[in-house]
């Protein structure tokens, strides 16, 4: 138990450094940005509680809030994605048997993983650029910049599996 807290409280730090510090200085024409902290919550425990999902997706979302100093928008988006990750691992996942206890790449396969990673990243993404522009007067704006960003995004979070979270 201590081991898997060290494991994710150092996950944590890394990924909210690593999205402050660098990928938020990364904007191609304002469209494109990556965003790679919500891997903290994709990658929590399949048999973690739901309070725990949500604790988690609020505090790193409140984390890159505070720093990037927006309202709030940061963590809405992380708590909406960690409110529907049960569902969304319900839906992918044929049988309890199939899924591992970590819904990470190597545990699952590449597929599964980049499905995975597509839908949690559009449904952050989504959330994330609506509540920011709250409006649909520039529906396709959006709807572009939603894309682009999550292309960014799932191309880092992949790509993160690849080197960094060798298990």
């Amino acid at each position: 138990m201590g081991r898997i807290l060290i494991k994710y409280s150092i996950l944590f730090i890394v990924l909210v450094l690593t999205q402050v510090l660098f990928l938020n200085q990364v904007q191609f024409s304002g469209f494109v940005n990556p965003y790679i902290y919500i891997l903290f919550v994709m990658l929590l425990p399949v048999n973690a509680p739901k309070y725990v999902l949500l604790f988690s997706g609020f505090f790193i979302g409140l984390s890159v809030d505070i720093f990037s100093n927006t309202l709030g928008i940061h963590a809405f988006a992380t708590v909406f994605i960690a409110y529907v990750r049960p569902l969304i691992i319900g839906l992918i996942t044929n049988r309890e048997e199939d899924m591992s206890e970590y819904p990470g790449l190597h545990q699952n396969g590449f597929g599964w993983f980049l499905y995975y990673t597509a839908l949690m990243v559009f449904l952050h993404h989504s959330v994330l650029f609506f509540v920011e522009v709250f409006t649909f007067s520039n529906f396709l704006e959006t709807l572009y910049r939603i894309l682009l960003s999550s292309i960014s995004s799932i191309f880092v979070i992949v790509l993160s599996q690849f080197i960094v979270f060798r298990d």
